[in-house]
Formats: C-alpha cells, sequence, structure tokens
C-alpha cells in the first residue's frame, strides 16, 4: 500500500498516517484476516480477527467503529481473496435457517449464507453474522430466526442480563439493537 493510499484511508476514517500504518503492518502480517496492534490513536492494544474487534478503550464505541471500520477497509485490501471464517467451536451450534445446510467445520450453516464472517454464543444464545449476505442468524432456546443486517457491517455484539439476556450489536455505523433488524425468516 503506497503513502497516499495510506493517507486516504487515515483521512477516511478519521486517524493520523502513522496510526493506519500501524494498523496495515498488523493486517498484513495476519495475511489480511487478523491483526494485532497497540497504537495510542486506535484505543491502545487491541486485535482484530474476522470482524470481530477488541480495544483497550472498550466503553469508546465511536472509537471502536472508526478502528473496525479501518480495519475492515484495511483487509480488503491486504487479502484479495475473501477472508477464512474463524474456526467455530463444536458446541456452538447456530441452527439451519433458510434453504439446504452445509458442514462446515462440524457445523450446520445455511448454504445460501455462505461462510459467517463472525460466530459465537453468550449464556445460551447462539449467533453467526454473515456479511456478505447481509444477514445475522440467531438461535435462542432452540430457535432460529434470520436477520437483516442492511447497511450494518457487525463486529461485536453485547447481552444485558439487566434487561433478560436482551441483545445488542457493535457495527460500523454504532450500536444496532436486536430489535430494530428486520426479521427474514423465523
Amino acid at each position: 500500500m503506497t503513502g497516499a493510499e495510506i493517507e486516504a484511508v487515515a483521512a477516511r476514517h478519521g486517524f493520523s498516517a502513522g496510526a493506519v500504518a500501524a494498523l496495515w503492518d498488523a493486517m498484513r502480517r495476519g495475511g489480511g484476516r487478523m491483526a494485532q496492534f497497540s497504537h495510542p490513536e486506535l484505543g491502545g492494544m487491541g486485535q482484530w480477527s474476522g470482524g470481530m474487534l477488541q480495544i483497550g478503550a472498550m466503553f469508546d464505541h465511536a472509537l471502536k467503529a472508526r478502528v473496525a471500520a479501518a480495519c475492515a477497509d484495511l483487509a480488503e485490501r491486504a487479502a484479495p481473496e475473501p477472508a477464512v471464517p474463524a474456526a467455530v467451536s463444536a458446541g456452538q451450534r447456530q441452527g439451519q435457517g433458510p434453504g439446504p445446510a452445509r458442514e462446515e467445520g462440524g457445523e450446520r450453516w445455511p448454504a445460501a449464507l455462505g461462510s459467517p464472517s463472525a460466530s459465537g454464543s453468550q449464556n445460551g444464545t447462539r449467533y453467526a453474522y454473515f456479511a456478505e449476505a447481509r444477514r445475522l442468524v440467531l438461535e435462542r432456546d432452540g430457535r432460529v430466526t434470520l436477520y437483516d443486517t442492511g447497511r450494518h457491517r457487525i463486529f461485536g455484539v453485547s447481552q444485558s442480563s439487566s434487561r433478560g439476556g436482551h441483545l445488542a450489536f457493535t457495527a460500523d455505523d454504532g450500536t444496532v439493537d436486536l430489535d430494530g433488524l428486520a426479521v427474514v425468516d423465523r
């Protein structure tokens, strides 16, 4: 990536060229699939993997959204091939959703959605996000629901125990409440 390209990404996401250069170096080392970095402008120490992001400034959601968007931007340049999804543990069955399912790492995923960009579980709720299809699959109490994420690029999740396990997702444009997403299929 040229200096001009680094400066363009920096301007697009509101960072200095030095911060983006540090992120680019970490992204290249991770083959465009992961990055471990440490830079004050990026929230200190952090790591990005398969669309999931953690930064030291964990409560600065606006900064986290900007860092995630910069990571997504750089990942497209670092890896010309689509990123390989992170392995999913055998205990995280996400459900089938619409269409035939295919096996991937011992898990059943809706074949029509492709490979999940991120997946996980919290307190008995399982989820998988399919960035290319802009879909979120959620399994709670054995019930599978498919959501349209629209313009949102999801990279994190939070669950509120005070609100009965209510889920909210962190996206490149801020926090997205699960109730705000359109249901495609149940």
